[in-house]
């Protein structure tokens, strides 16, 4: 299904998407829209859904009903469930991202952290060798990895540089959706701090649209102007980010929030 729409309309439209994994629900009837520019965290403990919708939305798990509508570069919203395997594969080079919380997922750890890099801007067709390797160069001084070590593998970097690594990996074409599990997760807190205003400053300035799955409800607020939380694979509150987290409805996200409070 295509639908024509202007840039003011939604970049993302989930609607009423549901996956079950035999009878245990993996997420129920979750819809919801981003427009471009937005950041949205959805939130919740482990087994709530939220990964399960991540693979949902980035087209890695089918759904059992459900759409996600996806609003394409030439203005013309399609169904991702409509598209052909190629141009999936396209999308997920040039317009989106995906952030693993391990970046050994996320990166190829057989080559170097400049090859990382280069290797999507020669997905999306770029062949020079000294454009590719002045990008990659670039990107890696923009996510604070001394270009000096373009050459080493990501087995020589620390976790932080490894993450560091990816998100530049994921960015360097501009996409215009960038999904993240747990970006944080598993970073000592130093690293986590550095890595939270790196994400906040290249957000902003790149205008990205995210969904962003985490338990740490402090890097949603950091990082979200909207916020979703999930409860047994269902969202059982969503709002701005702050209204939310200062002024929690549901009695569950109450006890989330009672929760960072306790000493």
């Amino acid at each position: 299904m295509n639908i024509a729409v202007n840039e003011s309309e939604p970049l993302l439209i989930v609607e009423g998407l549901t996956k079950f994994f035999g009878r245990q629900i993996g997420c129920r009837d979750v819809s919801f829209s981003l427009h471009e520019g937005e950041v949205m965290a959805v939130v919740g403990e482990s087994g709530s859904g939220k990964t399960t919708l991540l693979r949902l939305l980035s087209m890695q798990a089918e759904a059992d009903a459900g759409r996600v509508l996806y609003r394409m570069r030439d203005g013309v919203t399609r169904d991702l469930a409509t598209l052909g395997e190629a141009e999936l594969r396209f999308l997920a080079r040039t317009d989106w991202g995906f952030v693993h919380q391990d970046p050994a997922l996320g990166l190829r750890m057989a080559v170097s952290g400049g090859a990382n890099v280069g290797e999507r801007l020669m997905a999306v067709g770029w062949r020079h060798y000294g454009n590719i390797r002045e990008a990659a160069t670039d990107w890696l001084s923009r996510v604070e990895i001394d270009t000096g070590r373009i050459d080493d593998r990501p087995t020589t970097y620390s976790g932080g540089m490894r993450q560091r690594l990816q998100i530049a990996r994921n960015l360097v074409t501009q996409p215009r959706l960038v999904l993240m599990d747990e970006p944080t997760g598993g970073l000592d807190v130093s690293v986590q701090a550095r890595l939270l205003d790196l994400l906040r400053n290249l957000v902003a300035v790149l205008k990205l649209s995210a969904v962003i799955v985490t338990h740490d409800l402090a890097v949603a607020r950091l990082l979200s102007h909207r916020i979703m939380v999930m409860k047994g694979g269902e969202v059982i509150e969503s709002g701005l980010t702050d209204q939310v987290l200062d002024d929690p409805r549901a009695p569950y996200t109450q006890l989330l929030v009672a929760s960072i409070l306790q000493p």
